[in-house]
This record gives C-alpha cells, structure tokens and sequence, in this order.
C-alpha cells in the first residue's frame, strides 16, 4: 500500500450535483429555483431581517430611548485606577497629561473621577468632574482634587 493507491470507502463520496445541465439531470429547468418570484432571479440576495413581505421586527417594535444634544459624556476613571498609577510611577500629582501619557484616557476625553476603590497616600488630582465620594476620598487622604475646565 502506498499513498498514491489510497482511494475513499466504495460508496461514501458522491459527485456534486450540476444544476441546469438539461432534464437528463433531474436538476435542469429551472434548476431547483421553482417558479418566478425573487429567489428565481440571478443576482437575489435577501435583505438581512427580511421575513417574507411581513412587517419585520426592528418596524413593529416601538423606539424609544433619547439623547439629549447638550450631554456631556465622561470617560469614567476610578480611584483604584488613579492608586495604581500614583504607585507604577510615583506621581505625587496626576493630571490630564499623566493619564494620556500612561493610556488611560485619550486626547479629547473628558475625565469623571470615580469613588470605586480607595487611595492609600496623598495623591494631587487633576480632572474635568469628580463624584462627592471621590472627591471625599481624596481629600480623606490627605490629597486635593481640582477641577480642570
């Protein structure tokens, strides 16, 4: 036996089926489509959601939900996140430029001290907004929170 001799099981292969080559095949005519109607077309693809000329779901559900124009969106920053930093670089003080620098805000971000977690040493923090808690926090240890505009 070598491997150029090696053939499948008899019978446990079949050739594909070639649709549309004449009635001898069984699968000529109209090739398995069925009669008119857009899935007899060439080209057809059917729109995602489409359920057959029923009026899909994402129309009978009702919408809802709102976005005010003038909100302001915060990318929410803990004090267990600042406490990492404050310990990983030994910063006293941590503003705007510390926490781009060190990846955890982006460029245009506006920063939202968070109260989750807890500060160890004096930290100095500068950010765009602070809850009261972290705000408490901070100041508890010994540190100052100043808000940037």
């Amino acid at each position: 036996m070598e491997l150029s001799n090696l053939k499948p099981a008899v019978g446990s292969t079949k050739d594909k089926t070639r649709k549309g080559r004449g009635p001898g095949s069984g699968k000529g005519g109209t090739s398995t489509r069925g009669h008119k109607g857009a899935k007899s077309r060439s080209g057809y693809s059917r729109k995602i959601g489409f359920e057959g000329g029923q009026m899909p779901l994402q129309r009978r559900l009702p919408k809802f939900g709102f976005k005010s124009l003038n909100r302001v969106a915060y990318k929410a920053l803990n004090l267990s996140d600042i406490e990492a930093l404050a310990a990983a670089k030994g910063l006293e003080t941590i503003d705007l430029d510390a926490m781009r620098a060190n990846g955890l805000v982006s460029k245009k971000e506006l920063v939202k001290v968070l109260a989750k977690g807890s500060l160890s040493k004096k930290v100095n923090v500068h950010a765009n907004a602070f809850s009261a808690a972290a705000k408490a926090a901070i100041e508890a240890a010994g540190g100052e929170a100043v808000e940037v505009k």
